[in-house]
């Protein structure tokens, strides 16, 4: 289906959008590496996946990308 829209998102906003996608995109790379070593039995692995500092690094990620998106958000509905 064609629609006649005009794209009009600011390239912040399309970089937010990108960076979201790739996070959770790793995000569920890591919860499926997670499960399938947890399958096999690797669990040398699966500590690592698991390990604090990953899922600490992770969650500043996390928090950079939703205050990004976030940012992004109120200068598109600002213009």
């Amino acid at each position: 289906m064609k629609n006649n829209l005009p794209d009009n998102h600011n390239l912040l906003f399309r970089w937010a959008c990108r960076n979201l996608k790739y996070f959770l995109l790793t995000l569920f790379g890591f919860v499926i590496a997670c499960v399938v070593s947890q399958v096999f039995g690797a669990s040398a692995i699966v500590q690592i996946l698991s390990s604090l500092s990953l899922w600490e690094w992770l969650g500043r990620a996390a928090v950079f990308i939703f205050c990004f998106f976030g940012v992004a958000i109120i200068y598109e509905s600002s213009r």
